[in-house]
């Protein structure tokens, strides 16, 4: 017997681990049974510590008691442990079925907007983002609006700041539409430029199934060269016909904006009666969906773009209205009210 041997012996015991044990109050008997069994090695120590010299026994006899102590020291942590695991696995009932937690998913403004943005990026148009607090002259003067537009009403426009100055107005508001970022754009850039604007508007509207105080918008501006009315056609088609299938065709119906000339609304076959009239689109067999037009001479000036060389076309379009054709949904106020039993339709939707 060497004092080394019983030093290595209780590392040994120090370093044992229930980790990997695949039974573990097997595991401790086990234990306990090779080091402090009849036939184990603390016994088999103590035969042998007869023998040793006389001169050693005391040193001997101490390493064997620390030998002794470290091994029903780590076999009482080892019970404890399986009592604890046991008490635990009592608590809970292994045989029910896992509790999945609900998953998030987009909203369905989101995936809608996303879907538009995507489609417009395939032809070459890039994104661009703007304030939603903004000035007048952004949102109504640079756009060739009158100072005695309506749109200029308070019915209309929720203003934050007012100017006294009525020659002059200088009044922060909420954008009603994202055409602001429009300006700005063709303020810091050259053409030619390729734009859409997606983004959140607010209108001091009474709330109801088809109308919001908040809504999203997603517009598009096109400026170049020789850029004509029938580019602006078919850029409509082509985004209806990947928006709403290949079957869909559009129309385009003379109308009026001020920053546009000519301008026209845009409405498309409609999807669920395939054209044939229905109670969605009324009979007609047509739904309107966004407005559009040349963009005005006046507009591209006061941005400090040169009409006679350039010319390009706008169009604007509302994501909630896009989402209520695209998916039948018939009440506005469903997108702001976070109704679970309404978002999980759109679970599946990526």
């Amino acid at each position: 017997m060497k004092l080394n041997n019983i030093e290595d012996f209780i590392r040994e015991i120090q370093m044992a681990s229930l980790e990997k044990a695949m039974d573990r109050a097997a595991f401790v008997e086990q234990f306990r049974i090779k080091y402090l069994g009849k036939k184990g090695l603390i016994s088999e120590l103590f035969e042998e510590f007869k023998t040793v010299p006389n001169e050693q026994k005391k040193e001997m006899g101490q390493a064997l008691n620390r030998l002794k102590t470290a091994a029903q020291a780590k076999i009482e942590e080892f019970k404890s442990s399986v009592e604890k695991l046991e008490q635990q696995s009592q608590t809970s009932d292994l045989t029910l079925p896992t509790d999945y937690s609900a998953v998030g998913s987009r909203h369905v403004l989101s995936v809608v907007m996303n879907e538009i943005i995507d489609i417009f990026s395939r032809i070459g148009f890039t994104v661009a983002d703007g304030p939603e607090i903004e000035d007048d002259y952004h949102v109504f003067t640079a756009l060739n609006f009158a100072l005695d537009h309506p749109a200029r009403d308070m019915q209309d426009t929720f203003f934050v700041e007012k100017e006294p100055s009525v020659n002059k107005p200088t009044d922060v508001l909420l954008r009603t539409h994202t055409s602001g970022v429009q300006v700005r754009v063709m303020e810091q850039q050259k053409p030619p430029i390729r734009v859409i604007m997606p983004g959140r508007v607010f209108r001091n509207e009474a709330i109801s199934a088809r109308a919001h105080c908040i809504f999203h918008q997603v517009e598009g501006l096109y400026v170049d060269k020789k850029v004509t009315f029938a580019d602006l056609k078919q850029t409509l088609l082509y985004f209806a016909k990947e928006m709403f299938g290949e079957q869909t065709q559009i129309r385009l119906r003379p109308s009026y904006f001020p920053f546009t000339e000519p301008s026209a609304e845009m409405d498309i076959s409609c999807n669920i009666c395939g054209g044939k009239g229905c109670n969605i689109c009324k009979g007609t067999g047509w739904l309107e969906i966004l407005g559009c037009g040349m963009v005005d001479p006046n507009v591209l000036e006061t941005s400090g773009i040169d009409s006679k060389e350039y010319s390009g076309f706008a169009f604007g379009m509302g994501v909630e209205r896009m989402a209520m054709l695209k998916y039948q949904i018939r009440d506005l106020r469903l997108y702001f009210e976070n109704d679970l039993r309404f978002l999980r339709q759109f679970d599946t939707i990526v």
